[in-house]
């Protein structure tokens, strides 16, 4: 059990640093102007990938990423998929740190105590997790898998031509049920032996869901906030999962830590919500503040340059 939390825990810190990076490479590959990713039409940069694949920050981001995704995996051996997504999502707190560093997002003091809240609420879902449930499914539930990994992409795409403020967030979220569906193909998997995993569909719904939620994310990555977006994959990705987990895969939490795993639950999305939410208007008072700054050094110059004259 306690090496299945410190993989979950290490899982939380590769996603969280991999977030920030592939942010970065997103905005360094990307052919289009913020301006030009708010407005309606845009859809999904089908390019972007593979301009993406020769950026040696964006490779080290996906080994990270890979780093992670063993470490879910040997999470979701022993844990139930409430507990391994709740942790996980404490990348949350992790992206928003190293963007606050390494992309010069200035973070607001409401912004930070969010942070602190999120962590506070999947610390309670953590310490409330009991027992894994089964992991053997039947057909249908896993043809249920393949149908939503469809729907996923589906959406996405649709949802990509939308203008922001509303792009973004929604995006994420639509990646964020992708990497939900990644959650619950990897515990159903059969075993990790080559055999094993050739012969399960679970492998191929998870490498498709995983495929389709990073490009999506990508995506929602172009000219919008890392914060927001991220946070909007956490909602998507941790809810369902669990919800799934508990009604077809048997898993429970520990005798009498029920409620205790509702707030932490409830604490949990509120602050990434609040996150996400002052996580935007922080961006748009530093844009304000950075246009403010531009108009008042304009007008500097034009006053120099008008003495200048009059002499």
């Amino acid at each position: 059990m306690v090496v299945s939390l410190l993989a979950a825990l290490l899982s939380a810190l590769c996603y969280g640093i991999a977030s920030v990076l592939q942010a970065i490479s997103v905005r360094a590959a990307s052919r289009r102007s913020v301006a030009e990713v708010g407005q309606a039409g845009q859809g999904v940069d089908a390019g972007l990938l593979v301009r993406l694949l020769h950026q040696g920050v964006f490779l080290g981001s996906i080994l990270i990423d890979l780093i992670g995704f063993i470490a879910q995996l040997v999470a979701l051996r022993r844990l139930p998929l409430f507990a391994v997504q709740a942790i996980i999502a404490a990348n949350l707190a992790v992206t928003a740190v190293f963007a606050a560093w390494l992309m010069r997002i200035r973070l607001a003091p409401r912004e930070w105590l969010a942070v602190a809240g999120v962590i506070v609420g999947v610390g309670l879902l953590g310490l409330s997790a009991g027992a894994e449930g089964a992991a053997r499914v039947g057909s249908a539930f896993k043809l249920g898998l393949i149908v939503a990994v469809a729907g996923v992409g589906v959406a996405g795409f649709a949802v990509a031509r939308l203008p922001n403020p509303v792009r973004t967030p929604a995006l994420g979220a639509i990646a964020g049920l992708g990497y939900g569906i990644v959650a619950v193909a990897a515990r159903i998997l059969p075993g990790f032996g080559a055999l094993e995993l050739v012969k399960s569909p679970a492998s191929y719904t998870l490498a498709a869901a995983g495929i389709v939620s990073f490009l999506l994310y990508a995506t929602a990555l172009e000219g919008g906030s890392v914060t927001v977006a991220t946070a909007a994959v956490i909602l998507a990705e941790t809810a369902p999962p669990a919800l799934v987990g508990v009604l077809f895969l048997g898993d429970t939490t520990r005798h009498g830590l029920t409620a205790v795993a509702a707030v932490g639950f409830v604490l949990a999305v509120l602050c990434a919500l609040a996150l996400a939410r002052f996580g935007e208007a922080g961006e748009t008072r530093q844009a304000d503040g950075r246009q403010e700054r531009r108009q008042t050094g304009s007008l500097g110059r034009r006053a120099a340059l008008k003495g200048a004259r009059s002499h």
